[in-house]
């Protein structure tokens, strides 16, 4: 049996390497590829939703498919764990699944599992994010996931030390981590969590400098699982086993 997938940002950078990976994978199809501008109604009938739009209406998308009781995969940015909280209640009385995936790469996922095994080991922690000009959001969903792992790790220790919060030009705080987000021509997607401590400081630096090369593992996993998965997801941490857990 062949399941159906409704894509939707088929055209877009993310939305074309998860329609081509889908079409080398057994037993998926793209039997519909949408835009942000779609209507909706569009959703019925797929076997899973694969969300690559854009923030702005991916909640919408979200809604849309748990409604017609269709399991969806997020791939867009701007899910913070606020957001997801606002269709948890959706997902769960519906018995579908929603899996939200901040970042493909398998090298991103373990450099924000290392900063959150870190963290309860330095008290100070920032995030510097850069992706192209043309992104529209920041931070970046990577970085958020990325504070939000920190953050938990950190519960008995409290939030990171983040002097002089209260200026713009120190960041937005994201779970108390403050992100600094640049856009600029001529990078593709770079994070540096840095720890701090009395002495010393630890940089764990990932680089995306090809995505259709970086994103298509985690891709091949992801599809699958989400087709299957059951209530609220988020990463590709739960997918595979990297030795490390984060607490979130």
């Amino acid at each position: 049996m062949t399941l159906q997938v409704a894509l939707v940002g088929g055209s877009g950078k993310l939305g074309t390497i998860i329609a081509r990976v889908i079409d080398e994978l057994d037993g998926f199809e793209v039997s519909r590829v949408l835009t942000s501008a779609s209507r909706l109604d569009e959703l019925a009938g797929a076997d899973l939703v694969v969300d690559a739009s854009t923030p702005q209406v991916s909640v919408d998308i979200v809604r849309a498919a748990v409604e017609r009781g269709i399991n969806v995969l997020v791939g867009t940015s701007g899910w913070s764990a606020e957001r997801i909280a606002l269709v948890r209640p959706l997902v769960e009385e519906a018995g579908t699944g929603a899996v939200f995936i901040p970042n493909f790469s398998l090298g991103s996922v373990l450099g924000s599992s290392l900063a959150a095994a870190a963290a309860p080991l330095f008290a100070s922690a920032e995030i510097v994010e850069a992706h192209r000009d043309t992104k529209i959001d920041s931070p970046s969903g990577t970085a958020v996931r990325t504070a939000e792992l920190i953050a938990a790790a950190r519960a008995e220790q409290g939030p990171v030390s983040a002097p002089h919060a209260d200026q713009r030009a120190r960041g937005q705080q994201v779970a108390s981590v403050p992100v600094h987000s640049l856009r600029r021509p001529g990078v593709i997607a770079r994070q540096d969590v840095i720890l701090s401590g009395p002495g010393e400081s630890l940089t764990i630096t990932h680089d995306t400098v090809d995505p259709a090369q970086a994103y298509a593992p985690g891709i091949r996993l992801a599809v699958p699982y989400a087709a299957t998965a059951r209530g609220i997801v988020i990463g590709l941490e739960n997918m595979i086993d990297i030795g490390i857990r984060p607490r979130a």
